[in-house]
C-alpha cells in the first residue's frame, strides 16, 4: 500500500476516488515517563519514552487508517495528513495520533 502526503503518486494515475479513511490511537503515559520529561525540560534533552510513544501512536494509526483503505480495495491512500493531541486532566497523560487520506485505486 503506498501511503503519501501529496496527491498523486509518480508514475501513476488516479483511476478511482474511494473515499476519506482515518485512523486514530489514543495512547497513554504514565507518570514515570512524565517525572523523566519533566527533568528533561529542565536540564536539557530528548524525552526517549515521549518519542517512542509518539513513533508508537503514530504507527498504529497509520496501519489503522490502511486497513480501512485496503477493506476498500485502496492500493494507495493520497493528502495524508497525522494530528497530535494531548488529551486528559491536568495530567494530560494520553496521546492521540489520527490521521486521514483519500483512499484511491491507481493505474499504471
Amino acid at each position: 500500500m503506498i501511503v503519501t502526503t501529496t496527491d498523486s503518486v509518480d508514475g501513476a494515475t488516479v483511476a478511482q476516488y474511494l473515499g476519506v479513511v482515518s485512523g486514530d490511537a489514543v495512547l497513554g503515559t504514565n507518570i514515570f515517563k512524565d517525572l523523566f520529561a519533566s527533568v528533561r525540560d529542565v536540564v536539557g534533552g530528548r524525552a526517549g519514552a515521549y518519542e517512542k510513544v509518539l513513533q508508537e501512536g503514530k504507527d498504529m494509526a497509520l496501519a489503522d487508517m490502511t486497513e480501512r483503505a485496503r477493506a476498500l480495495g485502496a492500493d494507495a491512500v493520497i493528502g495524508v495528513d497525522l494530528d497530535y493531541e494531548v488529551i486528559g486532566g491536568d495530567n494530560k497523560t494520553l496521546l492521540m495520533v489520527s490521521v486521514n487520506g483519500t483512499a484511491v485505486r491507481l493505474s499504471r
